[in-house]
Order: C-alpha cells, then sequence, then structure tokens
C-alpha cells in the first residue's frame, strides 16, 4: 500500500503499527496521559503543516482532523536537522545515492499534536563498480 513517499525502497522497511496500537490501547484504557502522546515539537508541526502529506486517515486521538505523514532524511551532505523530501522525485534521488541515508515516515495530527513513528527505513549506499579499465563508477552511470 502507497501512502505517498515511502514505500520504493529496495531495503527493509521498518513499520511501526504494533507500538502504535499498543499505545493507542494504553492511552484508551487510562494508563497514559493524553499529554504523553501529544506533545508534537514545534518544528515537526511546522513540517506537518507546510510539507506533510495526507495519510487519508482520521487522528486516533481527536478525530478533529486527518493525519498527515512528513518523511525527514538524515545522512552525509545532509543538513544536520535532516532533510523533508516533498516529492517522489526527491525520493528517488536519495535512493540514487552512493552515500547512505536513513528515512523516517512522522504520522502527525495537527489539531491535538499526536505523532508517532510510522516507518523507518535506509535509502542510497549504492556502491561503485568497477569499469574494465578499472575506474571506479557509480552504479546507473
Amino acid at each position: 500500500m502507497d501512502r505517498g513517499l515511502p514505500g520504493a525502497t529496495s531495503g527493509a522497511v521498518v513499520e511501526f503499527g504494533l507500538v502504535r496500537r499498543t499505545l493507542l490501547s494504553r492511552l484508551a484504557a487510562g494508563q497514559i496521559g493524553r499529554d504523553e502522546v501529544c506533545d508534537a515539537h514545534p518544528e515537526l508541526l511546522r513540517a506537518a503543516r507546510n510539507l506533510g502529506r495526507d495519510r487519508g486517515e482520521r487522528c486516533p486521538v481527536c478525530a478533529e482532523a486527518d493525519l498527515v505523514e512528513v518523511t525527514y532524511v538524515f545522512g552525509p551532505r545532509l543538513p544536520p536537522g535532516g532533510a523533508c523530501p516533498t516529492s517522489r522525485a526527491e525520493l528517488d534521488r536519495l535512493q540514487r545515492r552512493v552515500e547512505p541515508v536513513q528515512c523516517y515516515a512522522v504520522e502527525v495530527c495537527v489539531a491535538c499534536h499526536f505523532h508517532h513513528l510510522a516507518r523507518r527505513w535506509s535509502a542510497g549506499g549504492r556502491t561503485r563498480r568497477v569499469t574494465s579499465r578499472g575506474e571506479r563508477r557509480k552504479v546507473g552511470e
């Protein structure tokens, strides 16, 4: 199921759905407070408002707004705070990088500030191959 940018990766994708269900069950049972799950950082909320992709799902905490998903990418030659690819083309460029990067998809409710890590995966890290003349070239060149 394609929910936006993540998914077209060549590596393993770690889904955090079981953790989310457990968290929401604990919230419903009163074992944890809403303030413990609705505490998104202001920068995450800003990214969600400006760059988030609609997931087509209502917030499981407040049911007032749809969840949006924000993708963060961290790795060499990226800003210290990571980058937020906003299109499939940007994510495809990350896949072709020689240097590996770590990608994180976070679901966010901008109404109640609920947030949860949805998926994590690696991208890039394409190995170089040696040509017949002994030159190193990037895969795909």
